[in-house]
């Protein structure tokens, strides 16, 4: 039998922050939902507000937190390009005064915590694959930096509280990962292509679609959140948490295409600044320290995905579908 924890997910109403509450709440704890909902959208946990062992707070941790848990998820930042470029300012704040708000609770009340860190700390590598010994190649002043130097002080923050305070850290690198509950206009690339395929519009592929990415399926990146998080207390090296199969972003779209049945043509736009050429992780060590390798094809995630997003269309009237895409 699982030990029941209090167990606080920051940023718990977002895309994965929210079918980690599941998952908790699943397994026998008692799970402290905290968002602002900067990006987080309160129909992803409606279905928990009922729950006993669920609370819900509506908290920004770019301001301290006086809770008892045992265990923290820190997953509060806005994650793709649209929403965090759109406050530059305060994303590097989230990720650097969250941080460091997150990890004095954490000292306070003797909790384990876990840093849901990014493959983007590796910025436009030189190396390919990307193995965690990696020190990247990220440009300090480029459009995309309030997210990637946010997140990379975030992990020296993590360690130096460990050494300084012997705080019980986890850091985890997310790859490219996708699935239902994804923000309809986040910008990310799986979820343009589907709404835009669903809707019947053009595709829109950024520079000559060569560029790759590894797609993890949310089930697959939570199982080894949660792996992660109960590992033994030494598993405390950054640890990539992704898809190794590499696909082209021209190879997404014919996918989204084919999946959907849409009649939707692509086209080729500019790419934008310092978006990376190849994103592909190393998981040799998830698969060592936390027995983990994701399981879910991409047909097959993209098929549940399209569903969840058809499902979501179906529930907005025609000119509202139009709006879902504008970048907010």
């Amino acid at each position: 039998m699982i030990e029941r924890k209090s167990i606080l997910v920051t940023g718990g109403a977002g895309f994965l922050g929210s079918y980690l509450c599941e998952r908790l709440l699943d397994q026998g704890h008692e799970v402290l939902c905290l968002d602002n909902f900067y990006t987080g959208q309160k129909a992803n946990i409606e279905h928990l507000l009922g729950h006993p062992r669920f609370e819900l707070k509506r908290h920004d941790i770019c301001f301290p937190l006086y809770v008892e848990v045992d265990e923290i998820y820190n997953l509060a930042c806005p994650a793709s390009p649209v929403h965090y470029q759109k406050d530059p300012v305060q994303t590097t704040k989230t990720s650097v005064i969250g941080a460091i708000n997150m990890l004095g609770l954490a000292k306070r009340v003797g909790a384990k915590i876990l840093q849901a860190s990014t493959s983007e700390v590796y910025g436009d590598p030189e190396i390919h694959p990307q193995p965690e010994s990696y020190w990247g190649n990220v440009n300090t002043t480029g459009i995309r930096s309030c997210y990637d130097e946010g997140k990379r002080c975030a992990e020296t923050l993590f360690y130096d509280y460990q050494r300084q305070n012997n705080v019980n850290i986890r850091v985890m690198r997310i790859f490219n990962t996708y699935g239902p509950r994804m923000h309809p206009n986040d910008g990310r690339v799986v979820s343009n292509f589907i709404m835009q395929a669903l809707q019947g519009q053009d595709i829109t592929v950024y520079g000559d679609g060569g560029q790759t990415r590894s797609f993890c399926f949310r089930d697959d990146l939570v199982e080894g959140m949660i792996r992660l998080m109960n590992a033994p207390d030494e598993t405390t090296m950054p640890i990539n948490i992704g898809n190794p199969n590499e696909f082209t972003i021209l190879q997404l779209a014919e996918h989204v295409i084919e999946l959907t049945g849409s009649s939707s043509k692509i086209v080729f736009e500019t790419l934008p600044q310092d978006d990376p050429m190849q994103r592909q992780p190393i998981i040799d060590l998830a698969k060592k320290h936390l027995n983990w390798e994701p399981k879910v094809e991409l047909k097959e995630g993209l098929a549940k995905t399209i569903s969840y997003f058809d499902q979501l269309l179906g529930q907005n009237e025609p000119d509202e579908k139009v709006a879902m895409l504008a970048v907010t």
